[in-house]
């Protein structure tokens, strides 16, 4: 077999009926900036798939651009983000945060999650006009290491949120692995009931590019698209993404893209599992975090991709692997039999 990726989730195109519509409505003439029949089409899909019709859906075209737009529109200069040490804001996104001009109070991760008590002593830690004042706190879901939270985690960190007056917002960039976890016990429409603000991943779930931001907070909701467009997110051919959209939340394509990343990543583990390997943290969703030795690893490299995550020992480090909704099982079985 040849050269085969496990590096991430973003290395194939699209499925293909996106492609196909895409083609299909290529000299339909629409309006611009989101205006469009397929951006509306896919916002209605949305707002009844999470089970409320009044929230604000927004298209844009990344991950970072989403964050770094939230945090800036919903944030006061002197607002700050309370988020865990692994959390993407804070390793990956090239100081998106700092730039639009806030501050990321870090706590340590707990299998990649924050805890109800670390927003507590964040908040109270930070008690008068010198220091900045807390006043969002940033998960992902799946988080970095492809945990996934449950239902009684997420509400608790909703109540936390409310009692000290936060808002909560979330990640979604793989919220399709998340919810198609054998491990998770929550809807979307769950999630869309604890959260502010989040949105929902599609460039890692089979869209060729682009994130639905989802605004349910009322207080958040105030000329988002000014905020969009200062900061160049406000596109122009933005049929582009509503067509992606309309695709993935039409019969259920958003959750079979998923579920396959997620099958092919359980295949994986328990290969590796049978092979009496160890993981980081037990895997729950399409990355799976092997702890191999580092002889074993360059040999792997020959003909496989994937991201070594970090030394465990000075004979073995830990690995990231990726799977996609395209992943080629047949590809898992030839990893498999490499190791």
């Amino acid at each position: 077999m040849e050269f085969y990726n496990f590096l991430n989730d973003y290395l194939e195109g699209a499925h293909p009926c996106i492609l196909d519509e895409l083609i299909a409505t290529n000299l339909v003439q629409q309006e611009g900036y989101g205006d469009d029949d397929y951006c509306k089409q896919a916002a209605d899909l949305i707002r009844k798939e999470i089970g409320n019709l009044e929230a604000d859906i927004h298209f844009v075209a990344g991950g970072t651009q989403a964050n770094m737009l939230c945090s800036s529109a919903f944030l006061k200069p002197y607002e700050s983000i309370v988020a865990p040490k692994t959390a993407h804001i804070e390793i990956h996104e090239a100081g998106a945060i700092e730039f639009a001009g806030h501050k990321i109070n870090t706590v340590e991760a707990h299998n990649g999650k924050i805890l109800p008590a670390q927003i507590e002593e964040m908040v109270k830690f930070h008690y008068d006009e010198h220091m900045v004042v807390p006043k969002l706190v940033f998960i992902s879901n799946t988080t970095e290491l492809g945990s996934v939270y449950k239902k009684d985690e997420l509400q608790k960190l909703s109540q936390m949120c409310k009692k000290h007056g936060l808002y909560l917002y979330i990640d979604g960039a793989r919220l399709g692995a998340a919810l198609t976890s054998n491990s998770n016990d929550l809807t979307l429409g769950e999630i869309n009931q604890f959260a502010d603000a989040y949105y929902i991943g599609g460039t890692k779930n089979g869209a060729l590019i682009g994130e639905a931001i989802v605004i349910n907070n009322p207080a958040l909701k105030e000329r988002f698209r000014y905020n969009m467009k200062q900061k160049g997110a406000l596109i122009a051919k933005g049929r582009i993404i509503g067509i992606q959209f309309k695709n993935l939340f039409t019969d259920g394509l958003y959750y079979k893209l998923a579920a396959h990343a997620n099958l092919m990543a359980e295949k994986l583990a328990n290969g590796l599992a049978d092979k009496n390997y160890k993981f980081l943290l037990p895997p729950e969703s399409n990355q799976v975090f092997p702890i191999l030795p580092n002889e074993l690893i360059e040999k792997l490299e020959k003909n496989f991709g994937f991201y070594i995550w970090t030394k465990y020992n000075e004979s073995s480090s830990v690995v990231r692997l990726v799977c996609s909704w395209a992943t080629d099982e047949k590809a898992v079985d030839e990893f498999l039999k490499a190791i």
